[in-house]
């Protein structure tokens, strides 16, 4: 067990990240990784699991290893991107793909409550409260793990700002200037 004095001390590593039936293995090395496939593969069988060749991917980051990771004989596809509880990783390591996705999937939420957004009947208050609780938790959904850049933060504020601006009916440019009123 890990004392709180020792936790500036102590390298602790991520070896892996689980959900459900889905499982991302991560390593330094190419050897390292064969490894943790072979014993991943030795352990399901041994509680009658397999693993689905088809669905299993090696995606390699900052790396210039191409050697194949191979499961019963047969190589894993190598991908430049793979989606992981609706976050997309790719080889850079970036963010750009993912909240590119996120804007795309973000809009369609937006465009599917248009009723609300041109209703006379909700106040404006309650249509930024739909807003907040209903579009940007859809944008900012994995947001935590993106490796935050002045361009990524100025394209998300950029999306924000047009959707408040079609909510709020303003023409100009300057919607900052009207959160104060409603509190967004």
């Amino acid at each position: 067990m890990i004392s709180a004095s020792d936790m500036y001390t102590t390298r602790m590593e991520l070896d892996d990240l689980d959900f459900t039936d889905d499982l991302t293995l991560l390593s330094h090395t190419q050897q390292q990784m064969q490894e943790k496939t072979n014993s991943v593969a030795a352990a399901s069988a041994a509680v009658g699991l397999n693993i689905h060749k088809g669905k299993s991917k090696i995606l390699r980051y900052n790396t210039g290893c191409t050697n194949r990771i191979t499961l019963d004989g047969e190589d894993l596809e190598d991908v430049k991107t793979s989606t992981y509880l609706g976050s997309i990783i790719d080889e850079q390591g970036g963010s750009d793909a993912d909240m590119k996705a996120r804007i795309g999937k973000t809009r369609a939420a937006y465009l599917q409550l248009r009723n609300i957004w041109n209703s006379k009947q909700l106040s404006t208050n309650t249509k930024v409260r739909i807003f907040n609780t209903n579009i940007k938790t859809v944008l900012l959904y994995g947001a935590e793990t993106w490796r935050t850049t002045k361009a990524i933060i100025q394209k998300i504020q950029a999306f924000i700002d047009g959707c408040l601006r079609k909510i709020l009916w303003i023409q100009s440019l300057k919607v900052r200037k009207h959160w104060t009123a409603i509190s967004i």
